[in-house]
């Protein structure tokens, strides 16, 4: 991959990193089909659909899952995108994550042990 090639990945990736923080599903989507990767990562970690997860995005969850998207993809400290669901208490994103197979006690600190720590009752 040449210098401008990379560029211009550099700037598709950022992009989709943008697109799936704010929950446009659709243009996401797009750029999945025509062959970035679903479980693409940014500088720390968080994947297209760990950035979802986090700001609150079920349709767009959803739709990531459905590509291929790995529900227990863990960024570099060890957090997975249901743990971010729960931390923000986005209880949509719950329910897509969990259906779709996520492990409550996948990462550090698992999705449970955050419920726990707000007294959350999520998976009671």
């Amino acid at each position: 991959m040449g210098v401008s090639d990379e560029k211009e990945f550099n700037d598709i990736a950022e992009a989709a990193f943008d697109l799936a923080r704010t929950g446009e599903t659709e243009r996401l989507l797009r750029f999945v089909e025509t062959g970035l990767p679903v479980d693409l990562v940014n500088g720390s970690g968080a994947s297209l659909l760990m950035l979802a997860a986090y700001h609150g995005h079920a349709d767009t969850a959803r739709a990531l899952i459905k590509a291929g998207a790995d529900v227990d993809k863990r960024n570099d400290r060890e957090q997975s995108p249901l743990a971010g669901a729960v931390f923000k208490n986005f209880g949509d994103v719950v329910t897509v994550l969990l259906d779709a197979g996520a492990d409550p006690d996948a990462g550090t600190p698992s999705a449970r042990q955050i419920a726990a720590m707000f007294d959350r009752d999520t998976f009671k």
